[in-house]
């Protein structure tokens, strides 16, 4: 099942619960999942495309979330910080330091990096490898360690 079909089911499901605040989350989703299809005529979006979007707008509600929680307005950072975990549901699962420490490792190995000069090597690796499942600022202040 492709990721359209299951939020279009989950909105489904959602409008027979009369949830709304799932159903807007979830509408958002497709939106944006819209706007991409629809960028080039006949583009047929890839996983990686699907993921792009859905990290973007957890960052999105993440920087949203904060600045209203800044500005003390509980309403609107709970408000975010549900879509935020609506939209997680649809990411693949994340990993822990210590795995991508260990993944980090042999991808240093891999390479044959020894300082921080083969840096680019190493994330340009990282982030194919971790694609979705691992935070990029994480993976860098990780490979920073292991090459430091």
């Amino acid at each position: 099942m492709t990721l359209e079909e299951r939020i279009n089911a989950c909105i489904k499901e959602s409008m027979l619960a009369r949830d709304q605040k799932r159903l807007a989350a979830l509408r958002a989703v497709k939106s944006e999942l819209l706007l991409l299809k629809t960028k080039e005529a006949g583009h047929v979006i890839t996983s990686q495309e699907e993921i792009a979007v859905l990290q973007k707008l957890v960052k999105q509600r993440k920087e949203s979330a904060l600045m209203y929680k800044d500005q003390n307005r509980e309403d609107l950072f709970e408000e975010e910080t549900f879509q935020q975990h609506v939209i997680e549901e649809f990411l693949p699962a994340q990993l822990s330091e210590d795995e991508i420490k260990e993944q980090l490792k042999a991808i240093i190995m891999e390479t044959g990096a020894s300082s921080m000069k083969d840096m680019g090597k190493v994330m340009k690796l990282a982030q194919e490898k971790f694609q979705g499942s691992a935070d990029n600022k994480i993976v860098s202040s990780l490979v920073k360690e292991l090459l430091g």
